[in-house]
């Protein structure tokens, strides 16, 4: 008898080890800085059909997408400037999403590559992830010249920081 409760106690425990290895993410906050303009905000809405395999990351997935319409810079016309036609253009693209491509893991995490759509322009993206806890930070630097969002007049001065924080 009591080796059937220690057989049924280990198999339960190694149910729920294999269990926690497979995670989905459950929340995830998204911030950015514009460097040239010292500007910082957040977007959220966020609908992830992400997939980790905590075991082996390279079988993992990365999916999702943000709700333009929730871009917040802390300024109510900078944002309403921002959702309009000249920018990000709401209307006609609502949603900025992000699907992997591939994930490498390296000394300090992983790398997800990917594929970044804004104004439906399709474009490579890197974001270097690192664990903590059950949080997974990954960070990125694009341009917005080069999805049609015209800030600045030189490309280097387009340049956007953007980190993702996402609970697990």
């Amino acid at each position: 008898m009591g080796q059937r409760i220690l057989f049924s106690l280990l198999f339960l425990a190694a149910f729920n080890l294999a269990a926690q290895t497979n995670v989905k993410i459950t929340s995830a906050e998204i911030s950015f800085v514009f460097d040239s303009k010292n500007v910082d905000g957040t977007f959220s809405g966020f609908n992830s059909e992400s997939s980790i395999d905590l075991n082996d990351l390279t079988n993992s997935v990365f999916k999702g997408s943000v709700e333009v319409k929730t871009i917040n810079t802390g300024n109510f016309l900078r944002n309403w400037a921002l959702k309009g036609g000249r920018y990000f253009n709401t209307g006609k693209h609502p949603k900025i999403s992000f699907e992997s491509s591939a994930i490498k893991e390296n000394e300090n995490g992983f790398s997800v590559e990917g594929h970044l759509t804004i104004k439906g322009i399709r474009k490579p993206v890197t974001f270097d992830f690192t664990i903590n806890e059950k949080t997974l930070i990954g960070t990125t630097t694009l341009y917005t010249t080069d999805f049609d969002i015209k800030i600045k007049k030189e490309r280097e001065d387009n340049k956007v920081n953007v980190k993702v924080v996402m609970e697990y």
